[in-house]
């Protein structure tokens, strides 16, 4: 094993086309303590995929089947020395296609099993690539070999013990002899079905591939330079952020942040792996480390942006000084898989917020199901449009006179949900969608850009 091991993770769009996959490539050849290598999906696949896993025509299927098959052989043609990709790349294709070509129920598990074509065929690319420019052998490694997960197609869980003892038998060696792509996003149950991660899930699986080999630093190479103060399309004046700490980039990545997956930083803390973050564009331009301390520990660190939320109010006189009311409460949302962020309670009340977001992992929805068997036993009211604004940084708990001048430079928005003091890295409240943007950069304009 190399002394310094590292795993690094590139996105949809560092894969999106010969030259892009180049640039990563290059980034991978400058550093050999760079064993292996997580990729996504080239840029607007899944999209095509998750079109094709839909209630559609067999001929609309087939149309986007060699749409996916010309877009990957299009970056075939333009390798110096393919050698044998071509006939790789059309051999997925044709799996593809002849699932196209079936009539057939679309199962959450096909929809996984179609869904994972999109990083098989970017792996096979990428390996091809990655070889022409290191002018060293590079090994094809299967993902759903090593990340083990359950059968909750979709949103799988991964099995912490079963990758570590997968990845021990099979990867390690492969990784002695020379560097590693995989793929990310994918793994499979135990009885060999494909599964995923959810949306954006390739972060989580370098993460957990970083966890079971020991890797000694986890590299997300993306679209943008680093992590921001808060997103720079909202405010002008956000700037990059050197250093933050796990827990900090943890609120971050649940509350709104799109540069990391919310699980990214699960295993990272659990093996205390630095992650760096940085631009596979832009290389030379510094990114953001996430250490476990930082040297430097603001009150506010970064103002994060999470739209599409919903505000789900329950009241029942039956909670008044009575027990058992939410534990019954919660259970509903647990039989139904419901995830919940934040919470805040009353005497007879509880309100609290959801994803709504499509793309959020599960793409949870309160059915008319859920509905009904909480109108059982309780009033229900439901509030959409909403956006929730996370303020970042360190002891916020305990930092008297900031709620005053934070809601003070607020005065004229309607504020639906304050949550404080649950956790000392972050202040969160519910705005409506229409005020969010403004709110931001306020806020950003007050407390950080100063």
């Amino acid at each position: 094993m190399p002394d310094l091991f590292k795993v690094a993770k590139f996105g949809g769009t560092s894969m999106a086309d010969a030259t892009a996959m180049r640039r990563c490539a290059n980034i991978v050849s400058s550093d050999p303590d760079k064993k292996i290598i997580v990729v996504s999906a080239t840029a607007g696949t899944t999209n095509l995929l998750s079109e094709f896993a839909t209630d559609i025509s067999v001929d609309q299927r087939m149309a986007i089947a060699k749409q996916v098959r010309e877009k990957h052989i299009s970056i075939c043609s333009e390798l110096n020395q393919p050698g044998s990709l071509p006939g790789e790349v059309e051999t997925l294709c044709d799996e593809l296609e002849a699932i196209a070509s079936r009539k057939q129920i679309m199962t959450l598990m096909l929809r996984d099993e179609i869904f994972s074509y999109g990083e098989r065929l970017s792996s096979v690319i990428f390996r091809t690539i990655l070889e022409e420019v290191t002018g060293e052998k590079v090994h094809l490694f299967d993902a759903r070999d090593g990340i083990k997960t359950d059968d909750n197609y979709g949103n799988a869980e991964p099995d912490i013990d079963a990758i570590s003892d997968k990845c021990s038998v099979l990867l390690e060696p492969l990784v002695v002899e020379a560097c590693v792509v995989t793929q990310g996003f994918i793994g499979s149950d135990s009885k060999g079905a494909s599964t995923t991660l959810g949306r954006g899930g390739s972060d989580y699986s370098a993460a957990l591939f970083a966890e079971a080999m020991n890797a000694d630093v986890l590299e997300i190479w993306t679209d943008v330079t680093a992590i921001y103060t808060t997103d720079p399309r909202i405010a002008g004046d956000a700037r990059p952020i050197t250093e933050i700490s796990f827990d900090e980039a943890a609120e971050l990545s649940v509350f709104g942040a799109k540069v990391l997956h919310p699980a990214t930083m699960v295993p990272a803390i659990r093996k205390n792996i630095k992650v760096y973050v940085g631009s596979s564009i832009h290389p030379e331009k510094p990114g953001t480390w996430i250490v476990k301390e930082t040297r430097q520990k603001p009150v506010i660190r970064a103002i994060s942006l999470r739209r599409n939320q919903t505000l789900l109010t329950v009241h029942s006189l039956d909670m008044l000084h009575r027990h058992g009311f939410l534990a019954k409460f919660f259970q509903v949302l647990a039989d139904y898989k419901i995830s919940v962020d934040l919470v805040t309670t009353s005497e007879v009340s509880v309100a609290l917020t959801l994803d709504s977001d499509l793309n959020a992992p599960g793409n949870q929805k309160l059915t008319e199901k859920i509905l009904n068997e909480l109108r059982s036993f309780c009033e229900v009211d439901i509030e959409g449009k909403l956006s929730l604004i996370a303020l970042v940084g360190n002891n916020l708990d305990k930092t008297a006179g900031l709620s005053g001048p934070v809601f003070g430079a607020l005065e004229n928005v309607n504020i639906r949900m304050i949550c404080h003091g649950a956790s000392s890295h972050n202040l969160c409240f519910l705005v409506a969608e229409d005020d969010a943007e403004e709110v931001v950069r306020v806020l950003h304009k007050k407390f950080i850009s100063v």
